[in-house]
């Protein structure tokens, strides 16, 4: 089928890219001239894993190509698909629309007669039956579920396909779209707009409460003396509850879940319903930070005023380069900000960081920013984080002190190797010696 993709940000360019895969032709559409000059030369404008493969092998064979032209796009498609962003409002905590409604205006306005409009977006339900009742125009629901780091594999075989038609001439168009992957078993929910609408922001914010509940739960267990690694354990064999994001961290971040909970809250409340327990997750969430925070001074002995600080991570995710609301560079900067020297290292993420936040301090390797620190936080768990010997760390810091903000490193061979060492959600240690050490290193342990 000819396809057109309005929007070729993170989600527009890897629909774009995944739909020339499946055998259609696609134009992708965007009005920002860097983004569209390194697709037309068949780059991915940010980091994704395979997709800068299937923009280079569809750029090359013809199937894909990408404009700055409304006129052209809608005399081409047969189905268009908006993919805008719907950023948080700068005045409230409601989703900016602003993207949304001007794509389905423009589109609208030259969309061939017969064809559909899909918004893939996410949106306050309601937003579809409103856009619908505007334009003279066919118009379809179809959220997405992208994980970042994953997007390509969730594109192309989705764990489910949520439709949201008023027709079923609209649903008979979707299902030749995604007929590949129809016929290899992906679920499909047909339903209205509103209930497709809903999918999304009832999926994203079922994460955060998920995500939130355990990080509330390592609350518990520093102010108890337990740990919470052994708690998400047990609780993660009740197959009601699953082990999936129940590891307590800095918290979640990215350009979704802080959002996308937000707007949620905020439409409920415009509806009548009460959601205020998401405003406690986004708390729960926003406190990680805090107790990041909160633990360096007491590994620098209640100051970071001077203290050389290396940041293991700057994207709110490993493979991935979006720093979007990122635990890791907001703690950064804060700790900036109260007066430590701060060395910030990302494998995929440091041009975005350095436009971000210019007055950090930048390495070239986890080696280099390790290399005199007194303090290491662990932020964003990269696997060659996780991967860090700590005897070979521990000769180049300063001082061997260790916050994991992610709860991913093995405590004992840390602590073996000489490391004061917490986790959110561990047991308390007395604060570090001069050496950074608590006890010396234990060999059994090793």
């Amino acid at each position: 089928m000819r396809l057109t993709v309005i929007g070729t940000g993170y989600l527009g360019a890897t629909h774009a890219a995944c739909m020339a895969e499946l055998g259609h032709e696609v134009v992708g559409l965007d009005t920002d001239a860097g983004r569209l000059a390194a697709l037309r030369a068949g780059r991915a404008p940010f980091h994704e894993p395979r997709l800068a493969e299937l923009i280079a092998r569809h750029t090359a064979s013809g199937r894909l190509r990408f404009t700055a032209s409304y006129e052209e796009a809608g005399a081409f498609g047969q189905v268009h698909f908006v993919c805008v962003g719907t950023p948080q409002r700068r005045d409230a905590e409601g989703a900016d629309l602003a993207y949304v409604e001007s794509a389905f205006e423009a589109i609208a306005r030259h969309a061939r007669k017969g064809a559909l409009l899909v918004g893939k977006s996410t949106v306050p339900v309601g937003t579809a039956a409103r856009l619908a009742d505007a334009h003279r125009v066919e118009i379809a629901w179809n959220p997405e579920f992208l994980r970042e780091g994953f997007a390509v594999a969730d594109t192309l075989a989705p764990d489910r396909l949520v439709l949201g038609v008023r027709t079923a001439r609209a649903e008979r168009l979707l299902r030749r779209v995604y007929g590949t992957v129809l016929a290899a078993g992906t679920p499909l929910v047909v339903t209205d707009f509103a209930t497709a609408e809903l999918v999304k922001t009832a999926a994203n914010s079922f994460l955060a409460t998920k995500i939130s509940f355990i990080n509330a739960m390592a609350e518990v267990c520093e102010a108890s003396g337990g740990d919470v690694r052994r708690l998400a354990e047990a609780l993660g064999y009740d197959e009601r509850i699953g082990r999936a994001f129940l590891r307590a961290g800095v918290g979640f971040g990215g350009g979704c879940l802080p959002k996308d909970i937000r707007a949620f809250a905020h439409r409920a409340a415009e509806l009548g319903v009460d959601l205020g327990f998401l405003r406690e997750v986004d708390a729960i969430n926003m406190r990680r930070r805090d107790r990041v925070i909160a633990l360096a001074r007491e590994a620098c002995g209640g100051s970071v005023l001077g203290a050389r600080v290396a940041v293991l991570g700057a994207a709110f995710k490993p493979d991935s380069d979006d720093i979007r609301d990122s635990p890791a560079l907001n703690v950064a900067a804060r700790l900036d900000l109260d007066g430590a020297d701060v060395t910030v290292y990302d494998p995929e993420a440091m041009d975005n960081a350095r436009k971000a936040f210019p007055l950090l301090g930048y390495a070239l390797s986890a080696e280099e920013a390790l290399r005199g620190a007194e303090l290491v936080l662990h932020l964003t768990e990269w696997p060659q984080f996780r991967e860090l010997d700590p005897w070979r760390a521990a000769a180049l810091v300063r001082r061997p002190r260790i916050v994991d903000g992610r709860g991913a490193l093995d405590a004992r061979r840390w602590r073996a190797a000489g490391w004061w060492f917490r986790a959110l959600g561990s047991p308390a240690q007395p604060p570090p010696g001069a050496d950074g050490a608590t006890t010396p290193p234990d060999p059994a342990d090793a």
